[in-house]
């Protein structure tokens, strides 16, 4: 991806469902746990490099000992900052207790993070500095540990803002308007309430420690998270931990976010992605499930796991760019996905070229964007198939024609290179512009001057800066007759509120393509009467079930929009010819049928907290505002 942008974070639980002697005697260490902790979040490492955390809890744990605990990191490389400080931990303690060393239950009790249920968190922060307080997993610690809390969470909240009075009207002092606290206090606030019902019934009855066991034993998850997720609008898997070893994952009813789990009788596994699990566990696919949205998976306190309805699903909307960008690649169906992606696109593309492959040369912008270039280079061979079959029908083919047909292969080659990542530590905006052109590299003297015509094709195109000042320029070098940039995603034109770092409409190029169309042809009035709309809708309520900034995109065609795309992002230096081409919304279904959320490309949010966002976005842009709309 040549616009980098920050997304969604990724989390990982795992439930031992046997006692840790087990563990040891089967797998040869009672950190078996630990380990397959360490190999989720390291399979999901894409999903969250500003930091990382990880919490256990530990069911039978006496009264004067740990039974929570809890290890974070913002170093560089924070997943091996806390699992080699445990590890470290777990050989110093056997080495200056050698005969102890086999004694699991005394391991148990000297190492606070050796226990049964373990909660790890990957984070990649959209908002906020990027300090240890901000990283998951997050602590609601009471000396009654049905009561203790700890949360961590894939999610972004909408409404934020409400969701803070709710806790204030109950009573409480939040130490922070922010998604994450507000999640946390309000799970905990009805995780308290529960508790007291339970207690006010088993008191007559009972003493107040049979009453904590009679507590931990029916204490009903589901009904807290019922309780807790009714005024949530926003996308999110949020993981839990209670401190008397019950777990959960709930999941929002778009299932806008991702979630899957694996469990056989040895453990129950949660990850943000499928082929962590599959990795981690060595299983088929098959054999990993997706947590229904609107459900949680809640894992009681005796290992027992089950999905539970916890709000009405509605319409699945999962992430489409999940599958086009931010997930891993090496998930068979994401695999083929992105493939279905970039062969879709061939037809525009051959058309593009007019045909000529002999003066073309395929490439593809590194990473993200390679198996969606396999796809479109299976289109090409489609077509030449195509082409060959009708060309051996022709009477009187020379020999030499026929050799060309038979063995000409287009022209693959490796023009865009990633170098490692440069610092702009200069202050000034020319200097700082000449290393961003410097951060990908090219291959020379593989394309003829003056005559080729270069494609090149990326996951997405969000803000164009890197392909302005970087890309193109570089491929201008080659001195090609035409570059075309082929975009596996649709135009990006509103922004994201659901986790991923789209938030401000201005660093969009298709939004300020079409701004820029709107002035050209004399329509500026009409983004004024659309900024009206905004701020009535705003006040009135309309704002969250209307999408006002749909009209302006709705006076231009995309062919029109990708058209000015290819203006704004050529540099005026620039000598080759340049056009840009975006997937469609159509084909973007049909390549990714299964995963419908485009909110981002069409304007049409999943929640009215999406739509109050996008309208908020704009009023924002046009009164020059800084800062996210939620």
């Amino acid at each position: 991806m040549s616009d980098a942008i920050k997304h969604e974070c990724g989390i990982a639980l795992v439930r031992l469902r046997k006692p840790l002697s087990y563990y040891a005697q089967k797998y040869g260490t009672p950190m078996y746990g630990i380990q397959k902790m360490y190999l989720l979040m390291e399979k999901q490492h894409n999903r969250g490099q500003d930091g990382a955390g990880f919490a256990s809890i530990k069911i039978t744990a006496k009264p004067g000992t740990e039974y929570i605990a809890r290890y974070r990191s913002v170093k560089t490389k924070a997943i091996d900052a806390i699992f080699g400080k445990m590890s470290d931990k777990y050989n110093k303690c056997r080495r200056h207790n050698p005969s102890n060393s086999s004694d699991i239950s005394w391991l148990q009790e000297q190492l606070p993070f050796l226990g049964d249920v373990y909660l790890g968190h990957l984070r990649y922060g959209t908002h906020g500095e990027n300090s240890v307080d901000n990283c998951h997993p997050m602590l609601r610690e009471n000396n009654w540990r049905n009561r203790s809390l700890a949360v961590a969470g894939n999610f972004n909240m909408t409404n934020v803002d409400e969701l803070f009075n709710v806790l204030t009207n109950l009573g409480q002092h939040p130490k922070q308007k922010i998604d994450t606290v507000t999640v946390l206090e309000k799970i905990g606030h009805f995780l308290d309430e529960e508790n007291q019902r339970l207690f006010d019934y088993y008191k007559p009855d009972h003493s107040n420690q049979e009453i904590t066991h009679l507590i931990e034993e029916n204490l009903d998850l589901q009904r807290v998270l019922r309780r807790a997720c009714k005024d949530f609008d926003g996308g999110y898997a949020m993981a839990g931990l209670t401190g008397y070893g019950a777990a959960f994952v709930v999941r929002d009813p778009s299932g806008i976010r991702p979630a899957y789990y694996y469990m056989d009788d040895e453990v129950v596994v949660i990850a943000s992605e499928k082929p962590a699990i599959k990795t981690a566990f060595g299983i088929e696919y098959s054999q990993i499930k997706e947590i229904t949205p609107g459900h949680a998976l809640i894992i009681g306190k005796n290992g027992e796991a089950e999905e539970k309805e916890v709000l009405p699903a509605l319409e699945k909307k999962s992430c489409s760019f999940e599958r086009i960008y931010f997930s891993r690649g090496n998930d068979p169906e994401i695999y083929q996905e992105r493939k279905r992606l970039g062969k879709i696109l061939c037809p525009t593309i051959l058309e593009a070229v007019n045909y000529d492959l002999e003066n073309t040369v395929f490439s593809y912008i590194p990473n993200t964007a390679e198996t969606s270039f396999l796809g479109m280079m299976e289109g090409v061979e489609d077509y030449l198939r195509t082409y060959r079959r009708k060309a051996l029908k022709e009477e009187n083919l020379s020999d030499e024609k026929l050799d060309n047909i038979l063995s000409f292969k287009p022209r693959i080659e490796k023009l865009v290179i990633k170098d490692a990542k440069l610092r702009t530590f200069i202050s000034d905006d020319s200097s700082r512009d000449d290393l961003v052109a410097h951060v990908y590299d090219t291959t020379y003297e593989v394309v003829k001057k003056g005559v080729d015509t270069v494609v090149v094709i990326d996951d997405s195109i969000v803000r164009g800066t890197t392909l302005e000042k970087s890309i193109i320029r570089m491929l201008d070098r080659l001195q090609p007759k035409k570059i075309i940039v082929v975009s596996c995603a649709p135009q990006i034109r509103y922004p994201d509120c659901y986790g991923i770092d789209m938030s401000k409409m201005k660093e969009f190029v298709a939004f300020r393509a079409m701004m820029g169309l709107l002035k050209d042809q004399g329509k500026q009035d009409l983004a004024k009467e659309v900024y009206q709309k905004c701020l009535a809708g705003l006040a009135s309520g309309e704002a969250r079930t209307h999408n006002f900034v749909q009209e302006l995109y709705s006076e231009f065609t995309p062919e029109q929009i990708s058209a000015k795309v290819a203006q704004i992002v050529k540099a005026s230096d620039v000598k080759a010819e340049v056009e840009v081409i975006f997937q469609t919304i159509e084909g973007l279904h049909e390549a990714c049928p299964n995963h419908i959320g485009d909110w981002y490309f069409t304007g049409n949010y999943p929640t009215p907290g999406g739509m109050k966002v996008v309208n908020r976005a704009f009023v924002n842009f046009m009164e020059n505002k800084e800062g996210r709309a939620y």
